[in-house]
Formats: structure tokens, sequence, C-alpha cells
């Protein structure tokens, strides 16, 4: 009888688990290894002031019916389990310029993104059809957008001339008003968007993904990650939380074991690396990987990291809002979030989260706002706990000018406040174990492309990458990585060619 093979997944984030639910499902015996007493990385959810936060995964894109992630789900057989709540049709999003005070509701769908922006921009709208005909045009060029057979391992890419133009000039192709044009780039802060910088595929990508529509977990994140983990566990495979990875054994371009912080040794055939490849750099021997690939790793710039605050309201006094809105300052700093000279914050994404039984108010609110790491910079050294009380001053005068910046948006939202508590980019740099507390992991760079696209191969034969720093991030993204990961183990199209036969029971 052949052997059943085996593999041993370091981190159970989003890609780890995604990973090792495809890799059980299709016959391996999987072993996650987790640092953190909870799975789930960005999906992670934790309970203050009795209400329940959210970590990471605030907006969902990819699980409208048919979409990539919800045929993903149903490969795996857990949709029907998950529980999501779709945003409102008339208005998915809601974005606010401080400069102008103007407020932009943007409906959901193709034509309702298009007709909501042409009714503030009306000399715009056939730019706006052209350009929206274009970003959905060039992500249908995307093999694995589309869950479809690729010929080669660069399934992400197409023949599309402007696949690699920067993203703002690729806007601008299409659009001559100068404040529409950032208008269009209000998800910036959701993939990491710099300036001249940022490829046009991701920022098309992004797009297409909330133009389809967005879905917001209920009663937080974490039960996704159950989900994924029970795919492993009932297949005969384990997660084990509070042990994380201290040391890979390699010899030979081979890795022979991993050693956990409490000394076990774990041995598989195979070896997949979910955290940050900077991160997995430190826990192997100097001469495990090529000194020119360790460098090249080290030398991929992260995208910005985030202060946030966890918002628990008083019963009864803040509406709950069934959709995100953002929170933008001037319309010249759209791409400028990594600008650790400009004055903080430039925008944030605010949202009130929904219960299983929402009702008129809300109980709690997530607040994100890009942050560069140097902000923190003068407590890099230090650690969870023992930062020191200058440290929590400057998180508490962040916290009342994100409350002051709040008060543009809804008056008299301070009086709904009951309490509040506050994350910088050390606590995800500390927490995830994240290089600069990067919210989407390495910075694509258009004119630097061989250098931040990483493969999932390694220069190891049995050690593999998956995650968000990995071709693409986030909630969309991550899973599709897990897809390219998994094919690398088995064979090319083998998962994607499984999603597509899959036929709903």
């Amino acid at each position: 009888m052949k052997q059943q093979p085996s593999v041993v997944i370091i981190g159970a984030g989003l890609g780890g688990l995604f990973t090792g639910a495809i890799l059980a499902k299709e016959g391996f015996h999987v072993t996650v290894l987790e640092k953190n007493a909870n799975i789930g990385g960005g999906l992670q959810t934790f309970t203050r002031f009795g209400e329940r936060f959210d970590t990471g995964m605030h907006v969902i894109g990819g699980m409208q019916p048919g979409a990539n992630i919800w045929k993903i789900c149903r490969y795996l057989g857990i949709l029907d389990k998950v529980q999501l709540m779709d945003v409102d049709e008339s208005c998915s999003d809601r974005l606010y310029f401080a400069q102008d005070k103007q407020y932009y509701n943007i409906a959901r769908g193709r034509q309702g993104f298009v007709d909501s922006l042409s009714a503030y921009f009306p000399q715009e709208s056939e730019n706006l059809k052209n350009y929206v005909d274009a970003i959905f045009t060039m992500t249908s060029h995307v093999d694995v957008f589309n869950l479809r057979p690729s010929q080669g391992y660069l399934s992400l890419f197409s023949q599309d001339p402007d696949f690699l133009m920067a993203a703002n000039e690729y806007i601008a192709k299409f659009i001559q008003d100068e404040r529409l044009r950032s208008v269009l780039s209000y998800m910036n802060p959701l993939y990491g968007g710099r300036e001249g910088c940022t490829p046009a595929y991701i920022h098309a990508i992004i797009s297409v993904l909330y133009i389809n529509g967005t879905s917001r977990f209920v009663d937080g994140s974490s039960h996704f990650a159950d989900l994924l983990a029970d795919v492993i566990t009932s297949r005969g495979g384990s997660v084990i939380v509070g042990d994380g990875v201290s040391w890979i054994e390699v010899n030979d371009h081979h890795v022979d074991y991993v050693r956990t912080r409490s000394g076990k040794q774990f041995t598989a055939d195979y070896y997949i690396s979910s955290i940050h490849p900077c991160t997995m750099l430190r826990l192997m021997d100097e001469k495990a990987l090529p000194k020119s690939y360790r460098n090249r790793l080290d030398s991929i710039p992260n995208a910005f990291s985030a202060f946030s605050l966890y918002i628990k309201l008083k019963p009864g006094t803040f509406p709950y809002i069934n959709h995100s809105e953002y929170y933008m300052g001037r319309y010249e700093d759209i791409w400028k979030f990594d600008n650790p000279d400009k004055p903080w914050p430039l925008g944030f994404l605010f949202m009130t989260p929904p219960d299983a039984n929402q009702g008129e108010y809300a109980s709690r609110v997530l607040l994100t706002a890009p942050m560069s790491f140097d902000k923190v910079r003068q407590w890099e050294d230090t650690t969870v706990g023992h930062r020191g009380d200058d440290y929590e001053r400057w998180k508490e005068e962040r916290s009342q000018e994100l409350l002051h910046a709040i008060e543009e948006m809804h008056p008299g939202f301070s009086n709904c406040v009951d309490r509040m508590l506050a994350s910088s980019p050390l606590t995800i740099r500390d927490f995830y174990g994240v290089k600069g507390g990067s919210i989407s992991g390495f910075s694509k760079d258009c004119n630097q492309m061989a250098l931040s696209q990483v493969p999932v191969a390694t220069k190891v034969k049995n050690l593999f990458l998956t995650g968000q720093n990995v071709n693409l991030h986030g909630f969309c993204g991550v899973p599709l990585t897990a897809i390219l990961t998994s094919e690398a183990l088995l064979e090319p199209n083998y998962v994607i060619n499984k999603i597509n036969s899959c036929q709903e029971d």
C-alpha cells in the first residue's frame, strides 16, 4: 500500500490553514504548528470589555455565489457553514474626503459602481464605464483569479501590456478629473498602494472583488479559521497551538525536521512555511539557503502597517451601519499612506461588525488607519507589556486624533464610546511575527517585479511557501496562493480542476 504523504505547515494563519485544508482533502497527512494560543492569523478574534473583536479580516470579497473563494469553500465542504452578511446593495462603501467635506456613496455591482460615481462626476460617465470595463477585462486574463487551468507556474500574469503599469498611471489613462482619480483609489489601504509602484493588476483585482460585492463575518471571523482546521483534523491531521517552530533543520538542500519551542521534533515529506519569509530565514542556519536568496528576501520592501482602535459602544447610542466607511484627508494624499513625513492620519477604514441577531444599534466599532512603521521606530526593541509610559501616552494621543476625525463624519460619536483599546504597528509585528508590522506583506513594485515576486518553491527542495507574501494578499489572494502551493506538491492544475468539477450537493 502506498504510504500517505505528509506535510508540516509552519503557521496557522489564513495561508497555512487553506493550504493544509486543501492538502488534507487530497490525501496528505497534515500537521500545522502555530506559535500563538489561537489559530487564524488575521482571522483571529479576541474579547475585551465583553465584546468580540476581529483582528484583521474585516471586509470579505470573492464569496458571492459562483465567485472564486465561494467555489473553494464549496470544494472544501464548508460553504454552508460560513456565517456572512452581505453589505447593502445601494451603498456598499461610503467615502468621506475631509478636504472638501464631500461624501461619496458607492453602490454594489458593476453598473451600480458606474452610476454611483457618474452622479458625482457626470462629465466622466463614459470614462468611468471604459475604466470599469478595462479592469474587468484585465482580471479576466488572470488564470488563477478565475480558477482557470494555466499552462505555466506564473499563472498570475497575463500578456496585457497594461498589467504592470503603475496603478495611479493606469487610472489616469481613463479619468481626467483628478478628484475622481483619487476616489477610484480609495481601496489603497487594503493592498498597500504606492504611487508609481503598485502594479495595475493589484488595483484591478481588489477593485473588481469589491465592485462585485463584499460581505462581513457574523459574530467574528475566528469561526472561519475553525472550519478550515476541521477539514484538516477530520482527515486525521492535527493543528497544534501555543508551540511555534523555533528551528528548521536543513541539510544538503533538504529539511530533515522542525523543532518547536517546547523541544518537540516533527518530520514529514514536505514542509510549508506560511509565516513571513524573513521570519522563516531566522529559523534556519545561514548556510541552508544561498546568500543571494536570503539577501533578496531581506531587500524586498514591506507594505505599510496600521494603527487600530477597537471600540465598545454604549448600548443604543450608535446605529449599525451595513457598509464600510472610509475617511480620507486630502485627495492628493491618496497614494501617500507609506510616507512617514505626512501628517497622520491620512485616512482610515471605519466599520460596525454585525452580530448574529443584528438590530438597529451597533455594539462595537473597528477602525484601522494605515501607519508607517517609522512612527514606532523608537520602541522597536521593546516587547509587549514593556514598552514604557511614553508609548502608552503616544497611543492615547493617536487614539484621540482618530476620535476627532470620526467626529467629522459622525458628530457626537465620542459620546457613544464606552471603552476602547488601541494597537500599533508593534502589536502587528509581534503578534503575527511580520517584518515591519506589514498588513499586506511584501510590497509589489511594477518597476522591480522580479524582486517582489516570490515563488512558492524555495532553494530547499522540500520546503515551500504560502501566505500573503507570495503572489496576492488578503482574504481572496491568500487562498489562491494556497492552490498554487498545493499544486507544487501535487501537479499543475490538479486542485483547480478538482474545484471546477465539484458540484454542489
